[in-house]
């Protein structure tokens, strides 16, 4: 699955460096007893997502619907009904169907962006293409809005003698606009669960149809995920996100720190930093509180952002995600990386460049008195990300506990969604 690595120095001794044990001991002690109440409770919904649940069988039918039948599907969703399902597809890109040009292509316009439809319309052909509209709500403004548009595209173009074949949609039971929609249009309808909300439900069948889509598996996503539980539950004391929450805790009130960095060293982890910002930030920014996110993917943003938190403010939180790639990739020739004064590159693959570059670029951020977490894991897998969703969600939660906030309202959103509104209204 995968380790936690704070560098040879140890985690004890840089806090005792900082004079910061004791309180870091204290904050661990309040989140190892939330955990324990949590793993007695049960845990959250979130994390109780079964790799042989039922609704599995449903998400694999429409999943193969869809496949079929379409050579395209466009997502409908924003924050939480897209993040999560474009972080897990991200892996798909690598299988052989994906690069066969054989899949389903998927498209993910979360963005409520005019010009982004219009290009959307333009390339995609309607009679091959398939709308999965996702809201918990049923009543999220830029999905609905999204969805009228591609109805009428999708009509004009294609011309379906059944438009509601080329409609799926995932909401919570009840009296709400999109499912009211999708029932008049006859379309088929999963229900959302209801004690999950969006930015948790990414191992939901919000998240776990587009997987199946992309020719992931959702059941091996969960079977991670249960790994990371079971430990969480048998062993708190040592589980990532228990120690990730009391750091970060610790480092916050008292080190100064108000930002946390995530930094994988992976292109396709690079989705993930984004459902992991709206994770963070919209669960713990609350009541003045919070540490904001900042995404950074290596190696590139060492030629972009490494500066800033090398040699800027020592505000920040560092965890970076590693896959071991030694030996991995193409080989560089030897004579001609010598030929060109290269002679470090000789021989060497581009997994080994990777490589070094993480181990360089962690050392030096723990030389500038930083503390950096690694997750080393084994393989990129269905099984190792959907144990990191999990484990960073029960952080978050955690986090917010120990902070005195509730991870799962979003108080001030809702008073901008309100505004929109009467601004449409007026016009």
């Amino acid at each position: 699955m995968f380790e936690v690595n704070f560098g040879t120095l140890g985690l004890d001794e840089q806090l005792q460096a900082r004079g910061l044990k004791d309180v870091y001991e204290a904050n661990l002690a309040r989140a190892l007893a939330y955990g324990e109440t949590l793993a007695a409770d049960g845990l959250l919904p979130f994390a109780r997502q079964a790799s042989d649940a039922p609704e599995l069988n449903d998400v694999g039918k429409a999943a193969d619907r869809i496949r079929d039948g379409f050579k395209h599907l466009i997502v409908l969703g924003t924050g939480g009904s897209s993040l999560g399902a474009q972080a897990a597809i991200a892996i798909a890109r690598y299988l052989p169907a994906h690069i066969s040009g054989t899949a389903t292509t998927i498209h993910t316009p979360d963005s409520l962006c005019p010009f982004e439809m219009d290009r959307l319309f333009a390339v995609l052909n309607p009679k091959e293409t398939h709308i999965l509209a996702i809201s918990k709500s049923g009543t999220t403004a830029e999905t609905l809005a999204q969805l009228l548009a591609c109805r009428e595209w999708l009509e004009k173009g294609a011309k379906p003698e059944n438009a509601g074949e080329h409609f799926t949609f995932i909401t919570e039971p009840g009296d709400r606009p999109l499912r009211t929609y999708a029932e008049k249009l006859g379309s088929p309808v999963l229900n959302h669960p209801t004690d999950v909300g969006g930015r948790f439900s990414v191992l939901t069948n919000v998240g776990m149809l587009p997987v199946e889509v992309s020719g992931l598996s959702a059941r091996a996503f969960r079977v991670g995920a249960e790994q990371v539980t079971r430990a969480f539950t048998e062993t708190p004391a040592t589980a990532a996100a228990v120690v990730g929450a009391a750091l970060t805790q610790t480092l916050h009130v008292h080190a100064g720190v108000s930002q946390v960095l995530l930094m994988p060293y992976a292109e396709a982890l690079r989705a993930f930093t984004r459902w992991h910002g709206q994770l963070w930030a919209e669960s713990l920014g609350k009541d003045g509180q919070g540490t904001t996110p900042i995404r950074a993917v290596g190696p590139v943003d060492q030629h972009s952002q490494l500066q800033l938190f090398l040699d800027g403010p020592n505000d920040k939180f560092c965890t970076f995600v590693t896959i071991p790639s030694l030996g991995e990739g193409p080989r560089i020739d030897a004579a001609e990386a010598r030929a060109y004064g290269l002679d470090y590159m000789a021989n060497r693959t581009i997994g080994d460049t990777v490589t070094c570059q993480s181990r360089a670029t962690q050392e030096t951020l723990r030389k500038k008195n930083r503390i950096v977490r690694e997750f080393v894991i084994d393989r990129m897998s269905e099984e190792n990300l959907g144990g990191l969703f999990v484990s960073y969600m029960l952080e978050t939660v955690i986090t917010a506990h120990l902070m005195g906030v509730d991870a799962f309202d979003q108080p001030a959103v809702e008073e901008g969604k309100i505004l929109t509104r009467e601004y449409l209204a007026k016009l």
